[in-house]
């Protein structure tokens, strides 16, 4: 059963940018190339982890086959050193649209992360730019002090953000931390101004895919399976060796990407291959419900 959903009524003129949207292992992705040929479009990418040329079949991006049968953009676009928020990728994404859209082309913007939609769809408040070493110290004190501490130390200089994000959404503590740090002023005060909202002309098509609770877990185990039977393993261990060289920076937001941490307990010899599997695609399940939760309260 998928769930269908338009953002704005269609207009009579303008320009249509479909996005397809959904949690992990739905199906976005083959639905996006049954778009792509039907419309002549482009796939863009439109998912927080794919966007790093990092753990390609782990954060499943699409396999050279998919490549094959449409335009793809966006994909393994960012070095995984560099940060990526919903304002950055609104920045990455709207160039591309503009530029498929001068083809003559559709825009299919496709993935799971629904802070990205929200960006592209209803327009960003400006932000400020924070200078590397105050994001750095952000980072590196979150680290030290881990996220229920972390959390509580938001929450006595700005309670309002704290409010706002659980003590395990360590991205979203981090971002409020050092925006504070950098300009003195709460994230929530930056976010009440007047939105960047995107062109009038462009008239958003989007298609929310839901598939039922049983099918969307059996996709998720399958998925991880395909994935230990075509390179995860190698690849997670290849990467760790980036990691541990240096050459990758440490708490970056790709080393999160599901599975990679249970695949090194069982590189490592910490867990057997057959419990990395377990936990791997018990993450994977409770990402999704996450994922789902969230697209059913706010993508509306």
């Amino acid at each position: 059963m998928t769930t269908q959903d338009a953002a704005k009524p269609p207009k009579q003129d303008g320009h249509t940018i479909v996005i397809i949207a959904g949690p992990t292992a739905s199906g976005k992705s083959a639905r996006a190339i049954d778009i792509a040929q039907e419309r002549d479009g482009v796939i863009i990418n439109c998912d927080s982890m794919q966007v790093y040329e990092a753990l390609p079949i782990l954060t499943a991006q699409p396999p050279a086959e998919d490549l094959k049968k449409a335009p793809h953009r966006l994909y393994s676009a960012l070095h995984p050193n560099d940060p990526c928020s919903a304002g950055t990728w609104r920045q990455m994404v709207d160039p591309v649209i503009r530029e498929v859209l001068e083809q003559g082309k559709t825009p299919i913007v496709v993935g799971g992360s629904g802070l990205y939609i929200k960006a592209l769809t209803e327009g960003l408040s400006p932000m400020p730019d924070v200078p590397d070493d105050i994001r750095r110290e952000a980072v590196a004190l979150q680290a030290k002090l881990g996220n229920p501490a972390f959390h509580a130390e938001l929450a006595k200089r700005d309670p309002v953000m704290a409010a706002r994000f659980h003590p395990a959404h360590t991205a979203r503590l981090v971002r409020a931390w050092e925006v504070l740090e950098a300009t003195g002023k709460s994230l929530a005060e930056w976010q009440k101004g007047d939105r960047l909202a995107p062109p009038d002309d462009w008239n958003f098509e989007i298609e929310i895919i839901i598939p039922e609770r049983s099918v969307l877990h059996q996709r998720c185990n399958d998925r991880f399976l395909w994935m230990m039977e075509n390179g995860a393993p190698e690849e997670a261990r290849d990467f760790s060796k980036r990691v541990d060289s240096g050459e990758i920076k440490t708490g970056i937001p790709v080393l999160k990407a599901l599975g990679y941490k249970q695949l090194l307990g069982w590189i490592n010899g910490d867990l057997t291959r057959e419990q990395a599997i377990e936990q791997a695609q018990a993450k994977t399940r409770q990402y999704a419900k996450q994922q789902v939760t969230w697209f059913r309260n706010q993508l509306k």
